[in-house]
């Protein structure tokens, strides 16, 4: 597959999952947390719409090297994302990326005082594509214990997305 080919496809993955794991870096080790992307595939961006009084602001704050990881079940599809974070305090940009859903956490709206965006800018990203069905990833296995050889359960590459 082609480097635009693989951007596309992170992009692809990203948009079509949504929800991903973002892992922060605290004094004491590693933190992962479940957040709604909101994707910019021209900006080379991902936002989240998150609270200014969470923890993971001042983590990011104090380190703002990030992951990302996206599982898309449905495809076998697994997407981890390394990137640069910052905690972002603009009006316009927090209602751009508002959604109605957004309102359970902020009755006040995307102008609520406790609002703030999370701006992820990806740097690499590492891509597994397996089989699509259980079926061929049985057939799979099955295949390498007759044969000794390891079973192919789809491809794996790197990919440099920094725009």
């Amino acid at each position: 597959m082609s480097r635009k080919n693989d951007i596309n496809r992170v992009w692809d993955i990203v948009e079509k999952v949504g929800v991903c794991m973002l892992t922060t870096q605290f004094a004491g080790g590693l933190r992962a947390r479940p957040l709604e992307a909101r994707p910019d595939r021209d900006a080379g961006l991902i936002f989240f719409v998150t609270d200014i009084h969470s923890p993971k602001e001042e983590e990011i704050q104090a380190r703002p090297d990030i992951g990302l990881v996206f599982i898309d079940s449905s495809d076998k599809a697994y997407l981890s994302i390394t990137g640069r974070a910052c905690v972002i305090r603009d009006a316009e940009m927090t209602k751009a990326a508002w959604r109605k859903t957004d309102e359970v956490w902020w009755p006040g709206g995307p102008d609520d005082p406790s609002v703030c965006l999370l701006q992820i800018e990806p740097a690499t990203a590492e891509l597994w594509d397996g089989p699509a069905s259980s079926v061929a990833t049985a057939f799979e296995f099955a295949k390498a214990k007759l044969t000794g050889k390891k079973p192919n359960l789809g491809e794996n590459r790197k990919v440099t997305v920094k725009m």
